[in-house]
């Protein structure tokens, strides 16, 4: 697999692609306090589409003004200030020659600093593990949550379709990625240890997809059959870094199967290294995996591919796309400098210091 495979360009729905590079979902935290995107925000995702990617996936973007915010300073798609900095975003992307999805996103009961409410919920009242993240303002443990009623799932439901018509119709984006990743509330109903429900809402690890697989379905019908739609899950967390789905990978072809069938356009996988084991029994990767379960449906994968040459294997391993992070931003202009066979700057911790548009004692 040479470096030229990750130039091709390609159609994902009826989204067209110059490239099968695209910059991965980061928090960022580099809005206002009420959560609205401003210049710092254009500048950050402009600089990628300058550089060459394809497509850029936004940061996860909360859905409602009740309980779905994460961090303080996280960006938001909810109101109409919220909108229009969006829209100013994807304005300038597209001038730029680049795509770009929003990635929408619940917290459950890793939310904090949330500016609308401090209690949380979830699929159920079990305490989450770890504690809050200091590096975005949060600190001690995380609070006791709330199991969720049927009538707070549905609003969840709506919620995630209503942000993903904003998203489209208003604010000019290109795609919708449904973050179903990483601990928050989507991955919360998909884990075993976080959901202990014994409706409709739990049981085995495809009982506990549902609430994922209702969301895809109203998202989708409120988008429309043309517009891009994806679905990023993970096995790791960022309060459980090393959790491994215990059905192991029988449960992940389930799992790949069902989604494959869900309507989405493309399933995003995300694993600290993408192309090592999946688990401790099996040799094949996450992406191999999907691939045998899934083998029409679009992947695009991301973790430890910094380079052209681990970019390329996983596209050799089966992936249509590459998600990158730290090296984007590290080289917000990858794409452009391995074209030209220039050098990639070394990454640097410091690059992933939150920056909100705000004074510092604000953050306080």
């Amino acid at each position: 697999m040479t470096d030229k495979h990750l130039f091709q360009s390609s159609t994902l729905n009826h989204l067209d692609l110059t490239n099968r590079l695209m910059v991965a979902p980061m928090t960022r935290i580099s809005a206002s306090v009420d959560g609205v995107p401003g210049e710092r925000m254009q500048q950050y995702y402009t600089r990628f589409a300058r550089g060459g990617f394809g497509a850029v996936i936004t940061e996860g973007l909360y859905i409602d003004e009740a309980w779905s915010q994460t961090y303080a300073f996280q960006a938001g798609l909810v109101n109409r200030q919220q909108i229009a900095g969006w829209r100013a975003i994807t304005n300038s992307v597209h001038q730029h020659g680049s795509k770009i999805i929003a990635q929408l996103m619940h917290a459950g009961a890793i939310s904090q600093g949330n500016i609308y409410r401090r209690d949380t919920l979830a699929p159920s009242a079990i305490p989450p593990r770890g504690e809050q993240l200091r590096f975005y303002h949060g600190h001690g443990a995380y609070p006791l949550p709330r199991a969720m009623s049927d009538a707070q799932i549905e609003q969840v439901i709506d919620a995630f379709a209503d942000s993903a018509a904003r998203a489209i119709e208003a604010a000019g984006f290109d795609g919708i990625e449904i973050h179903a990743a990483n601990g928050y509330l989507l991955d919360q109903f998909f884990t075993d240890y976080t959901n202990q429900r014994c409706d409709r809402w739990g049981g085995d690890i495809t009982a506990r997809l549902t609430l994922t697989r209702e969301v895809i379905a109203a998202v989708r019908q409120r988008i429309g059959a043309n517009v891009t739609l994806g679905v990023r899950i993970s096995q790791g967390k960022v309060n459980d870094f090393t959790h491994k789905w215990q059905e192991g990978a029988a449960g992940a072809r389930q799992v790949f199967a069902l989604l494959a069938e869900s309507g989405i356009d493309y399933l995003h996988l995300t694993e600290h290294d993408a192309l090592q084991p999946a688990f401790a029994d099996a040799a094949e990767s996450l992406l191999q995996l999907a691939r045998q379960a899934a083998p029409q449906l679009p992947v695009v994968i991301n973790g430890s591919l910094s380079d052209a040459e681990r970019a390329g294997m996983a596209l050799y391993q089966g992936a249509d796309y590459v998600a990158l992070g730290k090296s984007a931003l590290a080289n917000p202009d990858w794409p452009q400098r391995v074209r030209h066979g220039q050098p990639l700057r070394a990454f640097d911790q410091n690059l992933l210091a939150p920056s909100a548009d705000v004074k510092n004692s604000e953050l306080a």
